[in-house]
């Protein structure tokens, strides 16, 4: 198996730690023309936390499906607030011509992820959904995993991406505490994307 996958680190959340809170900041990527204001008190993980991150998420996909990873993602940012609020963007090549149909390759990683969550956390109750969504004028697929853990808090897992041309961009939201969630949907759903 040798799927492509771009927010394993995801997968870890629970596993990581937080750092001094930080002001809310206005962040401008080039790549997208995409402007998005985070906000206060989310924190940048360092490259060394992010590596650390995705090692762990790209380990239980690997040791849930006996295989590699093939992992092609960059890095646009990523934020925590406390240990189980996350905010994560990233884009990786898919040319449709040699990758086949995003959204038959979408929906492959969502089975991918649910699977994994489900093999790792033997005793959590998932529950997931897939639809669309306009943020700024453009078409999101969305994935939504809820897991019920067994001390009745739910951790959400959201993840929006698209298709740019040749590159695919993804938005991961992970969070257990609905009011840090919505500041994140906040901020995303009022970014804006340029000419693209």
């Amino acid at each position: 198996m040798k799927p492509v996958l771009i927010f394993t680190v995801a997968l870890v959340v629970i596993l990581a730690g937080c750092k001094a809170p930080s002001p809310k900041r206005l962040i401008h990527n080039k790549e997208f023309d995409w402007t998005i204001t985070i906000p206060a008190n989310f924190d940048t993980l360092s490259p060394e936390q992010r590596a650390r991150m995705q090692k762990k998420g790209t380990d239980a996909i690997e040791k849930t499906y006996d295989g590699k990873v093939e992992n092609n993602a960059k890095t646009i940012f990523v934020f925590q607030n406390d240990q189980f609020n996350y905010f994560e963007s990233n884009y990786q090549p898919f040319n449709t011509e040699k990758d086949g149909n995003y959204i038959e390759a979408f929906r492959s990683v969502n089975n991918v992820l649910y699977h994994t969550f489900e093999v790792q956390m033997p005793d959590a109750k998932l529950d997931s959904a897939s639809s669309q969504e306009t943020i700024s004028g453009l078409t999101f697929q969305v994935f939504k995993i809820s897991i019920g853990l067994p001390n009745k808090m739910t951790l959400e897992f959201l993840m929006y991406s698209r298709l740019f041309d040749k590159k695919e961009f993804t938005v991961n939201i992970m969070t257990l505490d609905k009011a840090k969630q919505q500041l994140l949907l906040d901020a995303w759903k009022n970014s804006t994307f340029g000419s693209k």
